[in-house]
């Protein structure tokens, strides 16, 4: 369970803001009470009928000046806002996410993905207090051998497409930052507690992103048009956006609140759904189909740059060591993300509907002390 007085007044530092799940995420620690200083770049502009979801909740505003522009390969953008922001945590999440996209800029994608990471932690290294940092990865870390069981977290590291493989980058060298200047040396620094989060395949309402299969489907059927999809037998951990999240913020509050250098939470958490959230993308887009009419066709294409068929996690080490497990069945998700969706397309208020999906969640996550 999340403790609201733990993150009432909190000072965070939260990179990648602008995005979806940045977006969703500075909603709730706006919610909590938490200081957000917000760090990324520009929301992207999107396809109709969408919006970014950032422009949507009206975050630049709520976060009262403290919403600042900036790229994270830039070291003196990330230590001005490490400098103004004195952060307690810090959830970094700022990253080129998208698979395909990884294909056409790979290097734009390691540069940011790896060493984006690393000049986060480099900028932490000037504080002079506890901090608790969440690094968020992927599922996709894994070297994936289309296992019909869940990956683990000491499961080898790999990635055949640049976005898997700058994520698995990402992972050793936040690993080897932690082992190397984590620590009470003349070259270390006692104050950072550090931990990984690879989160299963997220939905939810406002993401508009180009070539992902729920955005693509809430336009299609906003159009009133088939929905296309490219590899309906390939299967993910679907999860709701608000789960991942969730166990960032519990995970850091776990960081935060554990004593002693060695810190035990100091390691790589899955956070993926339960097991019979493992469906294949026809499964996902049929049950969508269940709460907003449409048709879709199978556009399955040789020749597309690969991605896994088959992705699963094991969600032990969460569960035994955070408390964390995910709350949201797979009818529950898609339920909730189209209604969001043609809620909007209705004309109803972003903000709104994503204040009805947190409230809804946090009635089951959250206690106060």
């Amino acid at each position: 369970m999340l403790d609201a007085s733990f993150w009432a007044g909190r000072r965070v530092l939260l990179t990648g803001h602008t995005g979806f799940k940045g977006s969703w995420l500075a909603l709730w620690l706006l919610e909590l009470g938490a200081e957000v200083t917000g760090l990324a770049l520009p929301p992207e502009p999107v396809e109709p009928p969408g919006q970014p979801l950032f422009d949507g909740l009206g975050l630049a505003s709520r976060l009262c000046g403290r919403h600042r522009l900036g790229d994270i390969r830039d070291t003196e953008v990330l230590a001005d806002a490490v400098r103004a922001s004195q952060p307690e945590v810090v959830l970094h999440l700022a990253a080129q996410p998208l698979v395909r996209r990884s294909y056409a800029d790979p290097l734009g994608t390691w540069s940011t993905n790896v060493q984006g990471s690393l000049h986060v932690l480099e900028a932490l290294r000037t504080l002079q207090h506890g901090c608790a940092v969440v690094m968020v990865t992927t599922d996709k870390v894994y070297e994936n051998r289309e296992w019909d069981y869940g990956y683990r977290e000491h499961d080898r590291l790999a990635g055949h497409d640049p976005y898997s493989a700058s994520k698995a980058a990402a992972e050793l060298a936040i690993a080897s930052w932690r082992s190397s200047f984590c620590g009470s040396g003349a070259h270390q620094t006692p104050h950072l507690s550090i931990a990984t989060a690879r989160a299963g395949n997220v939905i939810g309402g406002g993401d508009w992103a180009a070539d992902r299969i729920v955005p693509d489907a809430m336009r299609a059927l906003a159009a009133g048009e088939p929905i296309t999809v490219r590899s309906p037998r390939a299967t993910r951990p679907w999860q709701h956006v608000l789960e991942p999240l969730g166990g960032y913020l519990l995970l850091a509050q776990t960081l935060a609140t554990a004593q002693g250098l060695r810190n035990p939470h100091a390691s790589a958490f899955n956070l993926g759904p339960s097991l019979e959230a493992n469906r294949s993308v026809a499964e996902l887009v049929d049950e969508a189909l269940q709460h907003w009419s449409g048709s879709w066709r199978d556009c399955s294409d040789p020749q597309a740059p690969h991605e896994a068929s088959r992705l699963h996690l094991q969600i032990d080490k969460a569960h035994h060591q955070l408390g964390w497990r995910p709350r949201w069945s797979f009818a529950t998700t898609v339920a909730r993300t189209v209604g969001w969706y043609r809620a909007v397309h209705e004309g109803a208020n972003p903000l709104d509907c994503c204040l009805v999906d947190l409230g809804a969640y946090q009635d089951q996550t959250t206690h106060a002390r």
